[in-house]
């Protein structure tokens, strides 16, 4: 099983930062990309930004030049740092992974989601 855990929520002020780290464990796995998502009260779950084993990256229209993800494939890891943090980008914010993995002598996709980590910005 590949499994992802999240870190790095919490409360800040309006025009702060925060960083949300997101690792991936597992055995014999391989991810093609890595994404966040996010959803707020009321409201269906969005993508935020997602990065490819490759680098190519692609932003919600709403955190472009605000949030920035990045990734380090040795760690299996992604990060999201949000910047000029804004009441509106309150919600609870998921991370995902889909790739490959072995699993009864076969290669399967996989996609995972983790439990998710609450961003809240107070304005």
């Amino acid at each position: 099983q590949v499994q992802v855990v999240e870190s790095g929520g919490g409360l800040v002020q309006a025009g702060g930062s925060l960083r949300l780290s997101c690792a991936a464990s597992g055995t014999t796995f391989s991810i093609n990309a890595m994404g966040w998502y996010r959803q707020a009260p009321g409201k269906q779950r969005e993508l935020v930004a997602v990065i490819s084993s490759g680098g190519s990256t692609n932003y919600a229209d709403s955190v472009k030049g605000r949030f920035t993800i990045s990734r380090d494939n040795a760690k299996n890891t992604v990060y999201l740092q949000m910047n000029s943090l804004k009441p509106e980008d309150t919600a609870d914010y998921y991370c995902n992974a889909h790739g490959v993995r072995l699993s009864g002598g076969r290669y399967r996709n996989f996609e995972v989601w983790g439990q998710g980590t609450l961003v809240t910005v107070s304005s």
